[in-house]
């Protein structure tokens, strides 16, 4: 059964994998880890409030930059993947395949450096290798976003922020591939501490820490989803129009998030409109009221977990049964303080909070009972909140 555990992939096989495929060394190696929100969702895009935590598994890019090269071109390999990448930077053009997050966070950082340097073609080779679950919630995209952006700014002799690596991520999730999700990935990739949540202001961008200390099993549904393809934009399109009649009667209002519950159901918006704008207002203030909780030294509340996770099934509608069956079977294992579905929803994994010996304990019968059930076989793994981006070799 799972266990804490430290990283399974590391710069010596990322470097392994650059030197097999290129024939040289790689220039720099940087690392970012994916995540799991403990609570706060729909909320980021929405102008909330978030709390996630990093885990314990990690994407490492290994990159080179010849600027001897009369093109700015990407070529890319993975260890997950059995195609090899190469798109022009110079202009980026989507191709819907894996490496488009490469190209979307390359071309940008390539075509204007920092500095105010002069631009000049760059090829980028690069080498990806992750232990990140792609498809699974657990934000596979942002670790390899984030990475790509430390690895080739590091390679292009500059430094990049966390904060900044955090923003070129986002943009080039948001604006090149497609997914108009808000910053929360991104910069809890980024910016994580070991054994702490990220308290995430998504409208202000301010940023605090929470102590978290807490085991988290995170359970895999086996129901694969993709945000380009799943109800996604659909949601952020309706929590545009609330806000926007929201607004008509309160114009003050910066975001959705700030409306106060009383002012969500006063206002009577029409359906769904209206409970999609409930569970953001609510889940918003539960993240506060998480914080407030951790901050005075209390574990995170398993109430609060469930009523964020009954929000998201009825009213946001991105729960499924399997999910739903996973959260409730889970709370009914001793020791088991609360779980809630993670990750967007419409499939991908839940979240599970405890002790990790409580976690370890449960997990086999939660997995034996839920291939009983859907006969779909979930994967676990147990986490603790692990560290944040960073350059690990140059």
């Amino acid at each position: 059964m799972p266990t804490t555990r430290t990283d399974s992939v590391d710069a010596d096989a990322v470097r392994e994998l650059f030197e097999h495929r290129y024939g040289r060394a790689p220039d720099v190696v940087a690392s970012a880890p994916g995540r799991v929100n403990l609570i706060g969702e729909h909320t980021d895009y929405n102008g909330g409030e978030v709390l996630p935590i990093a885990i314990a598994r990690r994407t490492w890019v290994a990159v080179s930059a010849d600027r001897a090269a009369r093109s700015s071109l990407l070529r890319a390999v993975s260890s997950n993947e059995t195609n090899v990448g190469e798109a022009q930077l110079e202009p980026p053009k989507r191709s819907e395949r894996w490496w488009d997050y490469l190209t979307g966070v390359a071309a940008p950082l390539v075509a204007a450096p920092l500095g105010g340097k002069a631009p000049r073609p760059v090829a980028i080779d690069a080498a990806v290798v992750s232990d990140v679950p792609a498809g699974a919630g657990l934000s596979s995209s942002a670790a390899l976003e984030v990475a790509t952006a430390l690895a080739v700014s590091t390679a292009l002799g500059e430094t990049l922020p966390l904060r900044e690596a955090a923003m070129v991520a986002w943009r080039a999730e948001t604006e090149f591939v497609g997914v108009a999700c808000g910053i929360m990935d991104q910069f809890a990739s980024a910016l994580a501490r070991e054994a702490h949540a990220l308290h995430l202001n998504c409208d202000t961008i301010e940023t605090d820490d929470a102590p978290f200390r807490d085991a988290v099993l995170i359970i895999d549904s086996a129901v694969r989803r993709s945000l380009r393809h799943s109800e996604f934009n659909q949601r952020r399109a309706e929590c545009e129009r609330a806000l926007e009649l929201l607004q008509q009667r309160w114009p003050a209002l910066r975001n959705l998030a700030e409306a106060t519950p009383e002012q969500v159901a006063e206002a009577n918006l029409p359906d769904p409109l209206g409970r999609r704008a409930m569970h953001v207002s609510r889940e918003t203030r539960r993240v506060r009221e998480a914080v407030a909780m951790l901050d005075a030294g209390e574990p995170l509340s398993g109430k609060l977990l469930l009523e964020s996770h009954e929000s998201l099934r009825d009213l946001y509608e991105c729960s499924r049964p399997e999910l739903d069956w996973l959260v409730e079977r889970s709370i009914a294992e001793p020791g088991v303080r609360g779980a809630r579905l993670t990750g967007a929803g419409w499939g991908g994994c839940i979240i599970a909070v405890g002790s990790e010996d409580a976690l370890n304990a449960a997990a086999p019968a939660i997995q034996r009972d839920y291939v009983a059930k859907f006969g779909l076989t979930p994967r676990l793994w147990l986490s603790k909140a692990a560290r944040g981006a960073a350059v690990e070799a140059r």
